[in-house]
């Protein structure tokens, strides 16, 4: 009958959209993790994932990783690729601390003075893994070098920016040590040195991952210096446009997404919220109101972009898209929220909701339209710390902790705990990848697949 081939011309034109889309985005299928915040830069995975697991149970395969790095793993087909970096010369000794410093070991929240002193040198490399058998297949050094700056001494690494592949290829950002283009066998394509060194603040450490979209490649460079946004072409690494930015500081990882036909970058910072044109780096409009050390990426809610801020002067800010110029106080945001908000983990967004994890472990979620609270601020069932970003499959959101769990809840209105699963331990800096049935969890010195399989 002619309705039902409208309706048959109908699905084959959506299939079409649909893959033109993906090929487009230059971003996975919906069961691989080609980037650490997933498919869609929203947490969510497709499929299911596992409920239970233990040390004993359902750990599929687990493998050491040598050296350190909080990077999050990223997967194509059978392949899974994670960076770190290996101390290769001698750690050098440390410079007396000056009268009235913090102690050398540790400061406030953590921080280590020896990491603004000398460096030892390390050689920073990407791993190939077998998903099936948790092999390494192949190992490259990008480079080997002494850094000009340390770390967090708890949280950070030289090796915290997660790569990202689109199937053919995987990139590795290093930061300061810029950035390598490898073939999915380890065969070098290209590689692109910036020539900055980042002084990051308090020597926190960098970590900013890259994002693809397309046939570009964007990387952002803010720190206490001059700071930029350089979008470079994936295939060559040819610089295509750059633009300076008025910022300090900054981790989170900018977001890609169009709207009324403009594609647009847009980007977390304490000075303002920003989008760019994606085409020519023009800026289309900005948004003040967030407190420092932005950490979390932005997400896209229907017609609104998603901002948060958990340090000082926390703000969570939703702003209307389609406006140009600053934004700042005006009727563009269309709700705002302070309490419970991340500090260093990023939201999950799915149906409707916006799920917010702090770092001190109480979890929120809100109707992502009006910001209306379904829950907030509820405390987990033990006293936890988290840095790695919650992600979702299936109903299920999973809480990776510095403190041997992952806590399953059930996604929706009411907050209800699934599982908790312990790894012995085990602490978890690096947001855990799902895919096609597995998750695929980084401790600080193991990477574990976990299958019902």
């Amino acid at each position: 009958m002619k309705i039902d081939r409208v309706f048959r011309n109908a699905a084959v034109i959506s299939a079409t959209v649909l893959l033109f889309v993906i090929f487009a985005s230059g971003i996975s299928g919906e069961g691989d993790w080609a980037y650490w915040r997933g498919h869609d830069s929203n947490g969510m995975a497709a499929g299911d994932a596992p409920l239970n697991w233990s040390d004993t149970e359902n750990v599929r395969w687990k493998t050491a990783i040598p050296g350190r790095g909080q990077s999050s793993p990223v997967l194509w087909g059978d392949k899974i690729f994670i960076t770190t970096a290996i101390q290769t010369g001698p750690t050098p000794p440390k410079e007396p601390a000056a009268k009235g410093a913090p102690d050398s070991k540790s400061g406030r929240g953590g921080f280590n003075m020896a990491a603004q002193g000398p460096q030892a040198e390390h050689k920073f490399d990407v791993l190939c893994i077998d998903r099936k058998t948790g092999e390494i297949m192949w190992q490259r050094t990008a480079k080997t070098a002494v850094p000009h700056e340390g770390y967090h001494g708890q949280y950070g690494s030289f090796a915290s920016n997660s790569p990202v592949t689109d199937g053919k290829h995987v990139y590795a950002f290093f930061g300061s040590r810029g950035i390598y283009c490898y073939d999915l066998d380890g065969t070098l394509v290209w590689e692109k040195d910036f020539n900055v060194q980042m002084r990051m603040r308090m020597a926190f450490g960098e970590g900013m991952a890259p994002v693809l979209s397309g046939d570009r490649l964007i990387l952002v460079f803010d720190h206490e210096g001059d700071s930029f946004m350089a979008v470079l072409d994936k295939n060559s690494g040819k610089e295509i446009w750059r633009v300076d930015r008025d910022e300090g500081s900054n981790w989170a990882a900018p977001l890609v997404t169009e709207y009324d036909g403009q594609k647009q970058i847009i980007i977390n910072a304490t000075n303002k919220i920003r989008s760019y044109d994606f085409d020519s780096g023009e800026l289309i409009w900005e948004c003040g109101g967030l407190g420092a050390n932005p950490i979390p990426q932005p997400v896209r809610y229907d017609d609104m972009i998603l901002s948060m801020t958990g340090y000082r002067d926390p703000n969570l800010l939703a702003i209307k898209l389609g406006r140009k110029g600053d934004l700042t106080g005006t009727d563009a945001i269309v709700w705002s929220q302070t309490r419970g908000n991340s500090y260093t983990a990023s939201p999950v967004l799915h149906d409707n909701k916006y799920y917010v994890l702090t770092d001190n472990g109480m979890i929120s979620c809100y109707n992502a339209g009006t910001g209306e609270p379904y829950y907030q601020q509820q405390r987990l069932p033990k006293t936890y710390s988290f840095k790695a970003s919650p992600v979702g499959a299936n109903g299920k959101l999973y809480l990776a902790s510095e403190n041997e769990d992952v806590v399953v809840l059930k996604m929706g209105e009411a907050y209800e705990v699934l599982a908790t699963n312990t790894m012995t331990d085990q602490m978890f800096i690096a947001t855990p990848a799902i895919s096609q049935g597995e998750i695929f969890l980084r401790s600080q010195n193991f990477l574990y697949c976990i299958s019902e399989k």
